[in-house]
């Protein structure tokens, strides 16, 4: 199955490096391009990308509100992955708070981009893990006993499994390696995921990993 790939970015340098890298593989396709991110909607719209690959810092309309404004739109949006020159950046934090499934760093080599797209597309691991929790832990807040998050999680009211499943995903673990840490089976794991992605109200597993990073359920560092 192909994933359709559209690139967000107001350079033209790291677009074309971009649609040369993605395009050479079997599996991923370039549907689309835009240069800012005032043109996501229609692009998104016409082309329909399983995956986006956003600019986190463009002039009119940055990645971070293109990213909130594609997610309020669309009932099924693409997944959004971030592209970045810096790695500790609150920007990047800010878009995967409000809605980004990743980040991708400007100069990842062409594998890094590539296996990045596909995890993904994928949807069962994330993407840089350790990043992730390293922005949490400078940009979330640290651990609270209150606030959104942690309500959020109260009232989520998940099982001591799904508790178990959520912290294991915290750590960067595919449902595969959580499967076998556990020893149960994949799809069993897969319903634990989306169970709690659903009680959560979190479009993915990145989504979920931050509120249990900014709830304190999770410790960012350490």
């Amino acid at each position: 199955m192909t994933t359709r790939v559209a690139i967000v970015d107001d350079e033209e340098l790291i677009r074309v490096g971009l649609r040369v890298i993605v395009g050479a593989q079997s599996d991923l396709e370039v549907v689309g391009e835009a240069a800012d991110g005032a043109e996501v909607m229609d692009m998104v719209a016409r082309t329909r990308p399983d995956v986006l690959l956003m600019d986190v810092r463009m002039p009119a309309i940055d990645g971070i509100e293109a990213t909130r404004r594609l997610l309020a739109a669309s009932a099924d949006p693409p997944r959004v992955l971030v592209v970045t020159t810096f790695e500790n950046d609150d920007y990047v934090y800010e878009a995967l708070r409000a809605g980004a499934s990743g980040f991708l760093l400007k100069r990842a080599r062409p594998p890094e981009v590539v296996e990045a797209v596909r995890v993904v597309a994928r949807g069962e691991s994330l993407v840089f893990p350790a990043a992730i929790r390293r922005l949490a832990g400078t940009y979330g807040g640290g651990p609270a006993t209150g606030g959104p998050a942690a309500d959020r999680l109260r009232r989520a009211r998940l099982t001591e499994r799904e508790e178990e499943v959520l912290r294991l995903m915290a750590t960067g673990l595919s449902n595969a390696e959580i499967a076998a840490r556990l020893v149960v089976g994949a799809e069993t794991v897969k319903t634990h995921v989306g169970n709690i992605l659903t009680k959560l109200s979190a479009r993915d597993r990145t989504q979920a990993v931050i509120v249990a990073y900014e709830s304190g359920f999770v410790s960012p560092v350490g």
